[in-house]
C-alpha cells in the first residue's frame, strides 16, 4: 500500500470552508483530539532536553530555530517531494501571519521568563485557552461548549495549583510579556483555525527561521555550538522532537476549535516536569502533583464528555 501525500490547497479553499460548524463531523473531530495530543505528548520532553542542553536562552532560540525549520522542512519534502515549495506557496498572507504569531508566543514567553518568575508565567500563558475561545468566538464566530469553558477554568486553577508556591513573586513587564505570549499563542490557533483547508505545517518552519533571526543579536557566539552530549540533545530537540510536534498540533485545528488545542497544549506544561524528574530526579513538589492531576483530570473529562456527545443522536 503506497501513501499518497496531502492536497496542497490554496488559501481561497480554505475560506470557502469555513461553513462546517465546529465538530460537526466526530470522525474529524477524533483525529483532530489524537493529532494534537500525539503532538503535545511528543513535546513533552522539551523541558528535560532544555535542561540537559544547558544554553543561554537566546542561543538556543537560534539553534531551536533553525534546526526546527529545517526539521519541518523535511517532513514536508517527505510529504510533498517536488510539490514541497507550492505547500509553502499554498499557506498565503495567513500562514505568514500564523508564523509571526507563533514567534510572538515563543519570544515573549522567554522574555517572561526572564522578567518574572516561571510560575507567574506559566499560569498567565495558561490563559491561551481562554484568549483562543475569545478570539474564535470575535473573529470566527465560532461558538464554545459550556463543557470547554468548564474545562478552560478548570485546567486554569490546576495551573494555579502547580505554581502556588512562587506565585505572585514576579514583575509587571514579566508579566505583560507572559500574557502577550499567550495572546500569541491563541492568535496563532485561531489563523490556522480559520485556514482548516489548507495544510499550515509550513508556517512552523517560516516561524522557526523567524525565532532565530529575532534571538541572533542576542546569542552568545562562543557557545554557540555545546560540546559533547549537549549537542546530541540539541539535535534530538531541534530535528525531531520540535518539528514533529508543532506540525501535528498545527494539524490539529483543522478538526478542533482553537480553544481546545490550547486547552490540550496545557498537558505539555504539566508532563513536562515529568520527565525532569524522571530523570535527573529534580522533584517537582506536591503541588505541582496535585495541579497536574487536576489539568490531566479535566481534560480527560473534557475528551469523554465531547467525544460521548458528538455519539449521541
Amino acid at each position: 500500500m503506497t501513501l499518497s501525500s496531502p492536497p496542497v490547497n490554496s488559501p481561497k479553499s480554505a475560506e470557502n470552508s469555513q461553513n462546517s460548524g465546529p465538530g460537526a463531523d466526530p470522525a474529524s473531530r477524533a483525529r483532530g483530539l489524537v493529532l494534537t495530543t500525539l503532538g503535545v505528548l511528543i513535546l513533552t520532553p522539551d523541558t528535560l532536553l532544555i535542561r540537559l542542553v544547558d544554553l543561554d536562552p537566546f542561543t538556543l532560540m537560534v539553534w531551536r530555530g533553525l534546526l526546527q525549520a529545517l526539521g519541518t522542512t523535511a517532513i514536508l519534502f517527505i510529504l510533498y517531494r517536488s510539490r514541497t515549495w507550492e505547500s509553502f506557496r499554498a499557506i498565503g498572507r495567513r500562514g505568514l501571519f500564523a508564523a509571526v504569531a507563533f514567534t510572538g508566543s515563543t519570544f515573549f514567553f522567554v522574555l517572561a521568563l526572564h522578567a518574572t518568575s516561571v510560575a507567574n508565567t506559566l499560569v498567565i500563558i495558561a490563559a491561551a485557552p481562554l484568549c483562543a475561545a475569545l478570539m474564535s468566538r470575535i473573529f470566527l464566530g465560532e461558538s464554545i461548549a459550556g463543557r470547554t469553558w468548564a474545562a478552560i477554568f478548570g485546567a486554569l486553577a490546576g495551573i494555579a495549583i502547580l505554581a502556588w508556591n512562587d506565585l505572585g513573586a514576579g514583575q509587571f513587564w514579566g508579566n505583560l510579556f507572559a500574557l502577550a505570549g499567550a495572546f500569541c499563542l491563541a492568535g496563532n490557533f485561531t489563523i490556522l483555525r480559520h485556514s482548516k483547508a489548507v495544510n499550515m505545517i509550513p508556517s512552523m518552519a517560516i516561524g522557526g527561521v523567524m525565532v532565530a533571526l529575532l534571538a541572533l543579536p542576542f546569542a552568545d557566539f562562543a557557545a554557540l555550538v555545546p560540546p559533547g552530549p549537549r549537542l546530541g540533545y540539541l539535535l534530538i530537540m531541534g530535528l525531531v522532537v520540535l518539528p514533529a510536534s508543532f506540525a501535528l498540533i498545527a494539524l490539529g485545528p483543522r478538526s478542533l476549535p482553537a480553544a481546545e488545542v490550547a486547552l490540550i497544549l496545557l498537558l505539555e506544561t504539566v508532563l513536562g516536569p515529568l520527565w525532569v524528574w524522571l530523570v535527573i530526579e529534580e522533584y517537582p513538589g506536591n503541588w505541582s502533583l496535585i495541579g497536574g492531576a487536576i489539568v490531566v483530570t479535566t481534560l480527560v473529562a473534557h475528551a469523554l464528555t465531547a467525544n460521548g456527545k458528538a455519539r449521541s443522536p
